[in-house]
């Protein structure tokens, strides 16, 4: 353990972190906006895949609208982004299970469980996402 300064409180050090304690291990992760691309770079119709702490994130541009999940059919944990738009619903391109952009939730069997949904801004012309689930 590194000595701290005088006055220096591990708790101030700590604070714009989370603790999650997984397989037995405790990781250090910050939870913060990704860049995922410029506005004019991510067009109407046209999505981008961003990795966010070690998950693939989906985020399209529908009609100027951002909407992000996590990209992964939860009926067989393939690659969903691939698959065929449908206004504000992407269906998996293996077995047809359809899923809504704005709620993750499952249109069209054969998954049942949602998808996972991210939280997406605008900042400075820059489209950017954020996994605030273990916030």
């Amino acid at each position: 353990m590194l000595p701290l300064a005088k006055n220096v409180k591990l708790k101030s050090i700590l604070s714009p972190f989370k603790l999650r304690r997984r397989f037995a291990v405790t990781i250090l992760i910050m939870s913060d906006w990704i860049d995922v691309a410029k506005i004019d770079q991510l067009t109407p119709g046209s999505h981008k895949i961003v990795d966010v702490d070690g998950v693939e994130v989906a985020v399209f541009n529908i009609e100027g609208e951002y909407l992000a999940i996590e990209d992964l059919c939860t009926h067989d944990g393939g690659d969903l982004a691939c698959g065929t738009l449908e206004g504000d619903v992407i269906v998996c391109p293996r077995h047809g299970a359809k899923f809504s952009l704005r709620t993750g939730e499952v249109l069209a069997p054969p998954a049942y469980e949602p998808v996972a949904t991210l939280a997406v801004r605008v900042d400075n012309e820059m489209v950017q996402v954020k996994d605030d689930r273990w916030d």
